[in-house]
């Protein structure tokens, strides 16, 4: 068992709020795993935040009329306080902006400089003179050139998950402007030498046993599609500048003394690296920063610098289209460098979610975003729906009308319901006070084993982060609740025998705490309502294990429970079609 398990999610880009399918490729299911981890006493640290810098922060904050760096310190603010309230439990949410994810990203490419992975290339890039500006790969769109979708941008296709180069797109055009009046300028550029790191890449990607085959294939099919020298500069001004002065001083060949050409090609003011290239470095950078936070500077190189490779279990969470940077791009870029940073063991990748069998859309106010689906529904709606309903394997797709079927079968009729009956039951025939102590004579074994064989399972699941399925047990669990107590019929005992009535009211109250317990990766709210009703501390929520979880000792005779009330209400068909239309995008 490795000592330390590091998390890292999908860091969402600055340029606005994120929708739900963002929230369930990524931070969600990172933050149940987290959660679940800590109850094992693991030592977890989970770090994110957000990526500020490329293109379209630029163009955001202009629309904004803000200046690029308010700009995205107050989205950094609305996106953390976002995820706080969707439970979301990072160490540490930090930016790619701050001056160690500056000093960090420089220092990985003097290394690679210095160990021979960067190439000079002049290179073709597309200048927009309607925009008077150059066009970043995202910044062109066009039709791909291999499945013929004609939204591909000039660094990917999201038709087919090629990787581009911007000359290769069919009749491009400003995805600023829409104009097609651009046209291919030379400019000078560095590149990494993805071909001098083929080989080895190969061998690391060959040897990851752990990937799923969607995270396996996406890797091979990027290798087997050919490496290319990848370009890891841009001509924009907001971003991490190019150590232009060191890297003359390098050639023995200070600046000051190049020709008037190479020092217009070489605009250091307006030479930044490519986002993809310092992001992923945001992941050492913001752990360096918690480390700061922490007044322990040292604290990050035990996660990124171990002693040995095998002390920290590293598992990234993000979208199928960020994979081939994670599989490929970046940990290149750590092989070449040389600077012993720890790769990643796992990559848990997503599909899509869609929004009723289309694509959310800002533009179009199509699909529900974040700060919105908080002002409609708590955020453990939300939270158990997409984590029941996430896209492991293939797409999968939201509706209100099916998001409202879960949230009245699942969380109001299996669980809320078992809550409320058996505290209501409790309150009328013992007061909400217990009366009697569980021993080894009246504890349910045939219960206690069933229970101990769904809680086991649902950690066996979490484990191995298949989260879809830890979400259909958890609901058989609550589903056993209901009917255990169905099957017991306390009433009907306690019309005869005090003793046996209460015994399986007492059962009851174990098995919600049990729900409670198992429910805390999913639905942390919730879970601290339920032991808020039954008069524990919901610290213990953080520090008990979900394997084996049932303890039919935790509660002495005397102690007194708290009354119940409604933990979920209902969403009916009138609410569900105002909702569809709402969010449907007709009209806007």
């Amino acid at each position: 068992m490795p000592s330390r398990y590091l998390i890292t999610s999908a860091l969402p880009y600055i340029n606005g709020v994120k929708h739900l399918g963002n929230l369930i490729g990524s931070v969600l299911p990172a933050d149940t795993y987290a959660r679940f981890l800590r109850q094992n006493g693991c030592d977890v640290l989970h770090v994110c935040g957000t990526d500020e810098h490329g293109t379209p922060a630029e163009i955001a904050a202009q629309e904004e009329g803000l200046a690029i760096d308010v700009y995205c310190q107050q989205m950094h603010e609305r996106q953390k306080l976002i995820y706080e309230n969707f439970g979301i439990e990072f160490d540490f949410f930090g930016r790619t902006s701050s001056p160690s994810n500056h000093a960090f990203t420089t220092e990985v490419f003097k290394k690679l400089y210095e160990n021979g992975y960067i190439q000079e290339l002049y290179i073709d890039q597309y200048y927009s003179f309607d925009d008077q500006r150059f066009l970043p790969d995202r910044y062109i769109e066009g039709t791909c050139p291999y499945c013929k979708y004609d939204r591909a941008r000039g660094d990917q296709c999201d038709g087919c998950g090629v990787l581009l180069n911007p000359e290769e797109l069919i009749d491009p055009y400003s995805a600023i402007s829409k104009s097609r009046n651009i046209a291919l300028k030379k400019t000078r550029h560095f590149f990494l030498d993805m071909p001098k790191l083929e080989a080895e890449m190969t061998l690391w990607v060959e040897k990851q046993a752990l990937w799923s085959d969607t995270v396996r294939g996406i890797a091979k099919k990027w290798l087997k599609d050919g490496v290319r020298p990848r370009c890891i500069t841009r001509d924009l001004k907001w971003g991490i500048t190019v150590p232009l002065n060191w890297i003359f001083a390098q050639k023995g060949q200070p600046i000051e003394t190049v020709e008037l050409d190479e020092v217009y090609n070489w605009a250091g003011e307006d030479k930044v690296f490519y986002v993809w290239f310092d992001a992923p470095n945001g992941y050492v950078s913001i752990t360096q920063d918690w480390a700061l936070s922490i007044n322990s500077p040292d604290e990050w190189k035990k996660w990124w610098q171990p002693e040995k490779e095998q002390d920290v279990f590293y598992v990234e969470f993000m979208a199928k289209d960020n994979i081939a940077f994670h599989t490929i791009f970046w940990p290149a870029m750590m092989i070449g460098s040389g600077m012993n940073i720890k790769k990643v063991d796992d990559i848990k990748g997503f599909h899509w979610l869609t929004y009723d069998h289309g694509k959310f859309s800002t533009s179009q106010k199509r699909g529900v975003f974040t700060d919105v689906a908080l002002e409609l529904y708590p955020a453990d709606y939300w939270r158990y729906y997409l984590l029941a309903n996430c896209p492991e394997s293939s797409d999968s797709d939201f509706s209100f009308e099916a998001f409202a079927a879960v949230v009245n079968k699942d969380l109001a009729d299996i669980l809320g319901n078992f809550v409320t009956r058996t505290i209501a039951l409790h309150k009328k025939y013992c007061d909400l006070t217990i009366g009697i102590e569980l021993t080894a004579d009246n504890i349910d074994v045939q219960l206690s084993d069933r229970v101990n064989s769904a809680t086991n399972c649902i950690a066996q699941l979490l484990s191995e982060r298949k989260f879809r399925a830890a979400s259909a047990e958890l609901r058989a669990l609550w589903a056993l609740g209901n009917e255990y107590i169905a099957q017991k019929e306390p009433w009907q005992v306690l019309k005869t025998s005090q003793e046996q009535g209460e015994v399986i009211l007492t059962h009851c109250l174990h098995l919600l705490r049990v729900f409670a317990i198992a429910g805390f990766p999913f639905i942390p709210y919730t879970s601290c309502k339920i032991f808020e009703i039954l008069n524990d501390d919901s610290k213990k929520l953080r520090a008990t294990s979900i394997a084996n979880c049932l303890s039919f000792t935790c509660f002495n005779k005397g102690h007194k429970i708290n009354d119940a009330y409604c933990l979920f209400e209902k969403i009916d068909d009138d609410t569900v079609q105002k909702l569809t239309q709402r969010f449907s995008g007709e009209g806007a």
